[in-house]
């Protein structure tokens, strides 16, 4: 969908030196209306709308694929852009962006010492863009929320133990900007499921997993919570969504393919 030209070698060697493994599984994903009122309860909220998205819990099932460990930083992106200057912050026309794509950088770099910190002020095109030149493509969203619990019921990637600093970038961890990637330990051998910058995924927003859900054109799911989130935020379930061109400080993204597509 999106034309990448040029050598494929740079960025597909960068892109695949750290990737994860998922076994084809099927799990319960979302969540029961029953437990709803439980949630509500320990979360000290009252906002049932908080978990609407997340119904009804259904089985789904994913094929074997391999996902990035971690998400994918300004270095990398960097190296991207450089091949393919039409994903450029001088290079985007106007109408692809809502004039915040990669705000921070300048002289076609991201700011100093930010190296391995996940890109972020980036379109969803754009993230599929440079998947896409390394033969990746985003997650789909039961990918995405099978790799960061592994099928278990646990709410957060590492357990039902509530974030704390040491597990996450979130806002009670008062970094509150992203950290490199990496920084807080793995869980099921991938960083940063859970806090840092939320994950754009491959699906459009529905506002439910029923089958008549409203399709919210032009938004697409994001995943994992952000620096800024807070405890329900990290929840391996929690759905939230984000404008395709709306590039932000906290939303990034990482890559996965298929294991048939493996080189």
């Amino acid at each position: 969908m999106f034309a990448v030209v040029g050598s494929l070698a740079t960025a597909a060697s960068a892109q695949r030196t750290d990737e994860v493994p998922i076994a084809e599984g099927a799990f319960t994903m979302g969540t029961n209306e029953s437990s709803v009122d439980a949630l509500l309860a320990r979360f000290s909220s009252k906002r049932r709308e908080l978990f609407a998205s997340e119904l009804p819990a259904h089985r789904a099932t994913v094929g074997a694929f391999f996902i990035d460990r971690t998400e994918v930083t300004n270095a990398a992106f960097k190296t991207f852009v450089d091949a393919h200057p039409e994903w450029s912050r001088e290079g985007l026309a106007g109408d692809r962006h809502n004039g915040e794509y990669l705000k921070t950088w300048a002289g076609g770099s991201y700011p100093a010492g930010e190296a391995t910190v996940p890109v972020t002020f980036i379109t969803w095109q754009a993230a599929s863009a440079f998947c896409q030149s390394g033969r990746k493509r985003l997650p789909t969203e039961a990918e995405w929320e099978f790799a960061a619990g592994r099928g278990h019921a646990a709410e957060f990637p590492w357990g039902d133990d509530a974030p704390d600093a040491s597990k996450a970038n979130w806002s009670g961890a008062k970094i509150s900007k992203p950290s490199p990637v990496g920084t807080f330990p793995a869980a099921h051998g991938l960083h940063d499921m859970a806090g840092n910058v939320w994950e754009f995924v491959a699906d459009p927003w529905k506002d439910s997993y029923l089958d008549a859900a409203k399709v919210s054109p032009g938004r697409r799911v994001i995943r994992g919570g952000s620096f800024g989130g807070s405890p329900v935020n990290l929840r391996v379930r929690y759905r939230d969504s984000h404008p395709e061109l709306g590039a932000g400080p906290h939303v990034g993204f990482r890559c996965a393919r298929s294991m048939e597509s493996s080189q």
